[in-house]
């Protein structure tokens, strides 16, 4: 698995774990306009990975290659629950203890955050909504598990969380007595496609291990509706080409 020493060290130095706090540290980047997508790499040397990286993410999955499947096992409990708006997205914390083996390697859940639509597409297909699993290893080295949402149900854990959304970037709310169970988010199939990629957010660092689930898991349509009207744009960043990699099912 391909480590990112020198990214590591500045996760484990600063406790960078989430998109939102990677952002407060470097220019301001957003989804549109100057700022979006197309124009990263322009905003800071820091973010120089946005433009010349050659492993970047999100791509589009609908090209892979069959292979031995992932040896993933999750072990995850419930959380007291702690809501963030960084302004890009909606971010929940994770306290110490939920963890996933990777190759029998283990990778710590740090947090969990929500993009719309999503970011990932499979052959030009995109979901309403996605979810991000961010678990980092004791060296900061990264592994992120990726679900896709789907209109036509209700979801517990996205139902309790957004039960106490913040209204306005940079808020967050502490729920006393409440607690959230991040395994309700995965499907009961946990076939997945895998690849190696970067931070779908700047500053774009590579050396990221990625597994998303092919099931996709249904929410209502309300309440994509209500992280999308919440967050005021699309906050998903375009797919990358794939360059020399392969995604492995």
């Amino acid at each position: 698995m391909y480590r990112n020493r020198s990214f590591a060290a500045v996760i484990l130095a600063t406790g960078l774990w989430s998109t939102g706090a990677l952002a407060a540290h470097g220019a301001h980047w957003s989804y549109t306009g100057e700022g979006g997508p197309g124009h990263w790499a322009e905003l800071s040397a820091d973010y120089e990975s946005c433009g010349a990286g050659r492993n970047q993410s999100p791509v589009d999955l609908g090209a892979a290659v069959e292979a031995q499947a992932a040896d993933v096992t999750f072990h995850y409990a419930a959380t007291p629950l702690k809501v963030t708006n960084n302004g890009h997205s909606i971010q929940v914390d994770y306290a110490p203890g939920s963890y996933i083996e990777l190759d029998g390697h283990r990778y710590d859940l740090k947090q969990f955050h929500f993009h719309s639509p999503s970011e990932h597409e499979v052959d030009g297909h995109s979901f309403p909504m996605e979810g991000h699993l961010v678990h980092a290893d004791e060296d900061g080295n990264l592994a992120v598990i990726g679900v896709f949402f789907e209109s036509g149900g209700e979801n517990d854990t996205i139902r309790s969380v957004w039960q106490h959304l913040p209204a306005r970037a940079g808020e967050s709310a502490e729920v006393d007595g409440e607690q959230v169970d991040v395994a309700g988010l995965l499907p009961e199939d946990r076939a997945a496609w895998r690849y190696n990629g970067s931070l779908t957010t700047p500053p774009c660092s590579e050396g990221v291990s990625w597994l998303v689930m092919k099931a996709p898991v249904r929410v209502s349509a309300q309440r994509i509706a209500q992280f999308h009207d919440l967050m005021g744009v699309d906050n998903n960043r375009p797919v990358q080409p794939l360059n020399a990699r392969v995604v492995l099912e």
